[in-house]
C-alpha cells in the first residue's frame, strides 16, 4: 500500500500516528506523576503506564496505518533493511515521526498544563516526557535498549504483524516488554518516542523544570537502531516458514 502513496502523504499519516502515540503514552506517565490528577498517585503506577503505553501504539499504528503504522524510526529502518519498506521512502517516515513525537508531547504539556503550573517540584518531569534511567550507566542501559528493541522487531518481522487486524497483538507485545524489560531504563524502544519529546520539555516553559539530560539522549536513539536492524538481519536468514 505504501508504493502508491507520496512523500507527503507518509508523513502526514506517520506525524498523525506518531503524535497520537506520545500523547496518550506521556499522558498516562503525567496522569501517575504530576498531583492534582484523578490518580494523585493512588494507582499501582507502573501497571498502568504500561497499559497506557501499550494502548497508545495501537492507537497510533492504527491512526497511521495509512502508511502501514510504523510510528518507530527502528521500526522503519529494520523494515527497509528487510526489503519490506522501500529505503526510497524511509526519509518520509523518520520526518512525520520526529515532528509528531515532539506534536504528540506538547499536547500532553497542553493538557496537563494546570497541573505543571501546580505542582511544586517540577524538577523529575523530564520521566513524563522520556526515558530516564534510575542507575546511568550508558553501556548496560544500551543493552538493555537494544534487547527490548530486538524482541520488538523480531516479532514485528516475523509474528502474526501480518495485516492491520493484529495492532492489538502488538499493543500486548509493548505492554509485556514494559512489564519485563522495562525496569532498567524505561523502555524507550523508539528513538523518535524519546527524542521528539526530550526536545519539546527541553523548549517548554515549565516552571522549576529538570535538565534534558542531553548526555543520555543518544542511547534511546541508537539502541533501539540496532536492535531493530538485528532483528532484520536475523529476519532474513531465518527460514520462510518460521
Amino acid at each position: 500500500m505504501t508504493a502508491t502513496l507520496s512523500g507527503g502523504e507518509i508523513i502526514l499519516w506517520e506525524f498523525i500516528g506518531t503524535a497520537i502515540l506520545i500523547l496518550f503514552g506521556t499522558g498516562v506517565v503525567a496522569t501517575v506523576l504530576l498531583p492534582r490528577t484523578n490518580s494523585d498517585g493512588d494507582t499501582a503506577s507502573w501497571v498502568l503506564i504500561t497499559i497506557g503505553w501499550g494502548v497508545a501504539v495501537f492507537a497510533g499504528a492504527s491512526i497511521a496505518n495509512a502508511t502501514s503504522g510504523h510510528i518507530n524510526p527502528a521500526v522503519t529502518i529494520g523494515l527497509a533493511i528487510a526489503g519490506k519498506t522501500p529505503w526510497s521512502e524511509v526519509p518520509f517516515y523518520l520526518i512525520g515521526q520526529f515532528l509528531g513525537a515532539f506534536v504528540g508531547a506538547v499536547l500532553t504539556w497542553l493538557v496537563y498544563k494546570l497541573q505543571f503550573d501546580h505542582n511544586e517540584d517540577n524538577s523529575g518531569t523530564l520521566n513524563i516526557f522520556s526515558t530516564n534511567p534510575p542507575i546511568r550507566n550508558v553501556v548496560w542501559n544500551f543493552v538493555t535498549e537494544m534487547i527490548a528493541s530486538f524482541v520488538l522487531l523480531l516479532f514485528l518481522l516475523e509474528g502474526p504483524y501480518k495485516s492491520p487486524a493484529n495492532y492489538a497483538a502488538v499493543s500486548v507485545l509493548v505492554l509485556g516488554i514494559g512489564a519485563s524489560l522495562g525496569g532498567p531504563t524505561g523502555y524507550a524502544i523508539n528513538p523518535a518516542r524519546d527524542l521528539g519529546p526530550r526536545i519539546a520539555y527541553a523548549v517548554l516553559p515549565i516552571k522549576g523544570k529538570g535538565r534534558p539530560e542531553w548526555g543520555y539522549a543518544w542511547v534511546p536513539v541508537v539502541a533501539p537502531l540496532v536492535g531493530g536492524a538485528l532483528a532484520a538481519l536475523l529476519s532474513l536468514v531465518l527460514p520462510a516458514t518460521i
